[in-house]
C-alpha cells in the first residue's frame, strides 16, 4: 500500500499543477476581456477578415530616383518592423516599379503601426549651438570666436573662420542666425530636414513645437546604434523611475564617437552643454551632458508610452529606410479566403479529432479515454494561449495557422501512442500495471522529449526564414509542440498513474485494454505475469507476434533451427 501511495501522491499533485496553469490562463482571459477590451475569439489575418491596403510613394527631388535595391531594403525593414510588434500575418509588397503596397490585418489601424511604416527613422545625434523657444531668438554668442562681431553682420553662408568641432559658434554666420530667428516650428514637416546634409548645420524644433533649435554638424550616426530596446528607466540607484525609455547600444565605431562628444560637452555651458538626438528631422531629446558615457550605452527619454518607446527601438533596431515615403492611399480591402475557408478548416479539423478518437478507442479500448481526455484538455488550454497571443501580442490566426493545429493533433496522439505501447511492453515482460506504469514512463519520456524537441527545432526554423502565413503555421505549430509535452507530464501520466492504483484496471480486464493475457503473459502470482514457453515458441499469441521485431524473428527462426537440428543428430 505504501508503494502505491507515492505514485498516487505524484499524479494528484501534477494534476493540481496543471490546474493552476488552467486557472491562471482564464483568469487572465477574463481580466482581459473585462479590463482591456479583449475579445473570446482570436483575431483573424488578412486572408479571413480582410484589413487595410496602404500604398506608399517615395518621397524625392525632382531630378532623383528609387531604385530597386532602395526599393526592396524598405519593404525588408518595414516587414521587420511590423514583425517585430506580434506575427500580424502582414503582407508587404512593391508595385509599379517605385511603390510600397502594406496590407494589414483589421480595418483600422493604430497610430503606432502607422509610424512603424511610414517613418524613415532616421537618428542623428547632433550638438546644441543656440536653443529657444519658436517666439524668441536666443543668439547671444558665447564663445570668443564671435567677440569680434560687435556689430550685426550682412548674412554670410559660410563661416569665416572653419569651426574645429560641432559646438563651435563659428557654425553660426549671419545667414544661418537669420534662418533660425525666422523659422517656424510649424514648418517643420515641410523644412526637408528628415534629409538635411549631416556635415551642415541644422535648424529646427522638438517634436512637440514648443522648443526651437540650432544644431551643428552629425557627429554620431543611427547607422552606428547595433541595439535598441524599450524598457523602464532607472536611477543611478537601480531604482525605477516609471517612465518608458528606448536604451540604445552603439557598435565599436558609435561607442569612440559618443564618447568623444559627451567628454567635449561635458566641459562646456549653457546650451552647448546639451547633445539633441534627432529623428527624422525633428528633435527627440536634448539633453545636458552632465559626464562623458564611454561605454557605448545611452538613453532616450522624453514622454514616451510602453507603445511609442517599443516602436521607436524597433525603428532603430532596424535600421532607417533608405527613402522617405508618404501614404498615397489607404483603403479597406476585403478577405481573400473568407469565413467559408475557416469553417472548412475547422470542419476538416474536427473530423481528424474524432478520427483519432475512433481510434483511440478501437485500440486501446477504455485506455483510448485518456486519448480523448487529453486532447480536450490540450485543446482548452491551446485555446486560451492563441487567444492571448492574439490580444495581447497582435497574433492573428490564419488559415495557415489553422493548419498548424490540425497537425498538432496527430503529434500530440503520438506521444500518448508512445507511452501506451510502452506500458504494454512492460506488461509482456511480466510486470504488475503500477510498476508498468512507471517503468513504462521513464522508457516514453526519452522517446516523447527527443521527437518534440526535433518538432519544435523544425517550427523555430520555419518561424525564423519564413514570411507572412507561414510563420503563422510554425508559431502554432512551435505552441502546440509545448502544450503536447506540457499535457502528457501534467494530465496523461497522472491519469494513468491513478487509474492504475484502481481494481479495475489492475485487474486487467479485456475492456481496459491492459489484459496482460491478451498481450502474451500469462499470470505467475502476487499481481505479476509471465511470457508462457508455449507463447513464445509457438506465438499464441497474434499480438505479440505482430509486434516483434525483425531481430526477433529472426532470433526465433535460429532457435526454431537449431532444435530441429538437435532432434534429427538424436534420432541418428
Amino acid at each position: 500500500m505504501a508503494a502505491r501511495s507515492t505514485p498516487v501522491r505524484k499524479a494528484w499533485r501534477s494534476l493540481s499543477w496543471l490546474g493552476v496553469l488552467i486557472a491562471l490562463l482564464l483568469a487572465l482571459q477574463t481580466a482581459g476581456a473585462l479590463f482591456w477590451g479583449w475579445g473570446w475569439t482570436p483575431k483573424l489575418a488578412l486572408d479571413l477578415d480582410g484589413g487595410t491596403q496602404i500604398i506608399l510613394s517615395p518621397t524625392l527631388e525632382d531630378d532623383e530616383t528609387v531604385t530597386e535595391e532602395q526599393l526592396q531594403q524598405s519593404v525588408e525593414i518595414i516587414r521587420n518592423r511590423i514583425d517585430a510588434a506580434g506575427v500580424s500575418e502582414s503582407e508587404i509588397t512593391t508595385q509599379g516599379g517605385n511603390k510600397i503596397v502594406v496590407s494589414i490585418p483589421g480595418t483600422t489601424p493604430d497610430q503606432q503601426t502607422l509610424d512603424r511604416i511610414q517613418q524613415s527613422a532616421k537618428m542623428e545625434f547632433r550638438a546644441v549651438l543656440i536653443a529657444g523657444t519658436p517666439s524668441t531668438s536666443t543668439a547671444e554668442p558665447t564663445d570668443s570666436a564671435t567677440d569680434d562681431a560687435t556689430a550685426t553682420p550682412e548674412p554670410e553662408d559660410t563661416p569665416t573662420i572653419a569651426p574645429t568641432d560641432g559646438s563651435d559658434l563659428n557654425w553660426v554666420t549671419p545667414a544661418l542666425q537669420e534662418e533660425f530667428d525666422a523659422f517656424s516650428c510649424d514648418d517643420v514637416q515641410d523644412s526637408g530636414n528628415n534629409v538635411a546634409p549631416a556635415d551642415e548645420p541644422l535648424v529646427t524644433c522638438d517634436t512637440s513645437g514648443t522648443a526651437k533649435y540650432l544644431l551643428g554638424p552629425v557627429e554620431v550616426e543611427g547607422a552606428s546604434i547595433s541595439d535598441a530596446q524599450a524598457g523602464m528607466g532607472t536611477t543611478s540607484t537601480g531604482a525605477t523611475t516609471g517612465e518608458w525609455v528606448v536604451n540604445l547600444t552603439f557598435d565599436s565605431t558609435g561607442t569612440e564617437q559618443f564618447a568623444d562628444v559627451t567628454t567635449r560637452l561635458v566641459a562646456l555651458e549653457g546650451d552647448r552643454n546639451r547633445f539633441a538626438v534627432v529623428l527624422d528631422g525633428s528633435v527627440i531629446i536634448a539633453p545636458s551632458a552632465n559626464a562623458a558615457i564611454v561605454d557605448g550605452r545611452a538613453q532616450i527619454s522624453g514622454g514616451f508610452t510602453q507603445e511609442s518607446a517599443k516602436a521607436l527601438a524597433d525603428q532603430l533596431k532596424f535600421g532607417a529606410l533608405p527613402v522617405g515615403f508618404t501614404v498615397e492611399s489607404r483603403d479597406t480591402i476585403s478577405a481573400t479566403l473568407g469565413t467559408s475557408q475557416l469553417q472548412s478548416g475547422l470542419i476538416a479539423g474536427l473530423i481528424g479529432l474524432l478520427l483519432v478518437f475512433v481510434y483511440s478507442l478501437f485500440q486501446y479500448r477504455l485506455l483510448g479515454t485518456v486519448t480523448i481526455l487529453s486532447l480536450i484538455v490540450a485543446g482548452i488550454i491551446t485555446y486560451f494561449v492563441v487567444n492571448i497571443m492574439s490580444w495581447r501580442e497582435g497574433y492573428r490566426l490564419s488559415l495557415a495557422g489553422v493548419a498548424g493545429l490540425i497537425v498538432a493533433i496527430g503529434f500530440t496522439a503520438d506521444s500518448f501512442i508512445v507511452y501506451f505501447e510502452r506500458i504494454r511492453d512492460e506488461l509482456r515482460d511480466g510486470r504488475g500495471l503500477v510498476g508498468a506504469v512507471e517503468a513504462g514512463w521513464k522508457r516514453a519520456l526519452r522517446t516523447v522529449l527527443a521527437a518534440k524537441s526535433v518538432n519544435l527545432l523544425s517550427a523555430i526554423i520555419l518561424f525564423i526564414l519564413a514570411i507572412g502565413s507561414v510563420r503563422g503555421f510554425a508559431l502554432t505549430l512551435g505552441v502546440t509542440t509545448i502544450i503536447d509535452v506540457i499535457i502528457v507530464v501534467l494530465f496523461t501520466h497522472p491519469v494513468l498513474q491513478l487509474l492504475a492504483s484502481t481494481r479495475f484496471f489492475s485487474s486487467g480486464h479485456p475492456i481496459t485494454g491492459l489484459d496482460p493475457t491478451a498481450l502474451g503473459a500469462v499470470y505467475r502470482g502476487r499481481a505479476e505475469f509471465r511470457l508462457s514457453t508455449d507463447a513464445r515458441r509457438s506465438g499464441a499469441s497474434r499480438e505479440a507476434q505482430r509486434r516483434q521485431t525483425i531481430a526477433e524473428r529472426k532470433a526465433a527462426e535460429r532457435a526454431g533451427s537449431g532444435g530441429s537440428n538437435s532432434e534429427k543428430e538424436e534420432a541418428r
